[in-house]
C-alpha cells in the first residue's frame, strides 16, 4: 500500500472518533519542544500535523510528560497514534512502523572516571543512572548485566540522583547529555554510543489496516524529504533520519 493510498478502512481506525488523536512525549524536547503543551510544536508534532492532513482529520494532541505514561496508556485507548521509541516491551501492545528518526545514546561519567568507553561501562561495581521506562532505559534493562540501573522518574530524575548520589555514570540521550555535561566541570560524554533510540509511530496492536497504512506513511516522509525539513525548521541537533525500512516479507 502506497501511504497516498487511503482506505475507508484504514481511516475508520485511524480515527474512530472523527479526529486523529495523536499521543505525546513532552518529556523528550527533541520531539516536542518545551512548553508547548496548548500547542504542541516539533518534529512530532509536524509529522502528526500531516498525517492529519493526509487523512482529511482534524488533529487532537494527547499530551504525556513521560514515554512510560505514553506507552501505558494504549490499554486505556487514550490515542489513535503515538510518537514514541519502538522498543520490544512496548511491542506487545502497539504496532508500530519503522523508525522516522534516529537519536544516539550515550553515557556521561564525572570528573576523574577511569571510564574511557561505553564497552567499560558494564562492570561490577558501577551504578547507572536512567530515567524508568525510556527507550534507552528499556534497552539497558535487557542487556546491561553486571553493573546496576539505578531508575528514577524522568531525564531530571536521572540527572539529579547521578549528582547527588555520585553515580558512576549517566546514561541518556546525547543531545540531552551535551546539555548536561556543561553543568559539571571535568564531566565527560563517552564516545560513540550504546544504542540509537528507534524514533516510530505506534498504533493499538488490533488495528492492523492502520498500521499497514501508517508503515506505508513514514517511509514516504523519510523519502520525500519531510522529516529531514522537520528537523532542520525545528533546528534539532544530534538526530538524523532513521533510513528505509527493510522489505517486509
Amino acid at each position: 500500500m502506497m501511504a497516498s493510498e487511503l482506505s475507508d478502512a484504514a481511516r475508520s481506525e485511524l480515527t474512530p472518533t472523527g479526529k486523529l488523536r495523536v499521543g505525546l512525549n513532552h518529556g523528550n524536547f527533541l520531539l516536542v519542544k518545551p512548553n508547548s503543551k496548548a500547542d504542541p510544536r516539533g518534529v512530532a508534532p509536524d509529522v502528526a500535523r500531516e498525517l492529519g492532513r493526509r487523512l482529511g482529520a482534524p488533529v487532537e494532541f494527547v499530551n504525556f510528560d513521560t514515554a512510560g505514561g505514553l506507552a501505558d496508556s494504549v490499554r486505556q485507548g487514550a490515542w489513535d497514534v503515538a510518537f514514541l521509541g519502538a522498543e520490544p516491551q512496548r511491542a506487545n501492545e502497539i504496532a508500530f512502523t519503522a523508525a522516522y528518526l534516529e537519536i544516539p545514546s550515550t553515557y556521561l561519567v564525572p570528573a576523574g572516571s577511569p571510564i574511557r568507553s561505553v564497552d567499560e561501562v558494564d562492570r561490577e561495581g558501577v551504578r547507572i543512572a536512567c530515567a524508568e521506562a525510556s527507550a534507552y532505559g528499556l534497552y539497558l534493562e535487557r542487556t546491561i548485566k553486571k553493573a546496576r540501573l539505578v531508575l528514577t522518574k524522568g531525564l531530571d530524575g536521572s540527572f539529579d540522583a547521578f549528582v547527588k548520589d555520585k553515580l558512576e555514570a549517566l546514561a541518556g540521550l546525547k543531545p540531552r547529555l551535551l546539555t548536561d555535561v556543561q553543568k559539571l566541570p571535568g564531566a565527560r560524554l563517552l564516545d560513540g554510543q550504546f544504542t540509537a533510540v528507534q524514533q516510530a509511530v505506534g498504533t493499538p496492536k488490533s488495528r492492523e489496516t492502520a498500521a499497514r497504512y501508517l508503515r506505508a506513511f513514514v517511509e514516504d516522509v523519510k523519502a520525500s524529504g519531510f522529516v529531514a525539513e522537520a528537523i532542520a525548521r525545528n533546528a534539532v541537533a544530534g538526530v538524523s533520519v532513521a533510513p528505509p525500512a527493510p522489505a517486509r516479507p
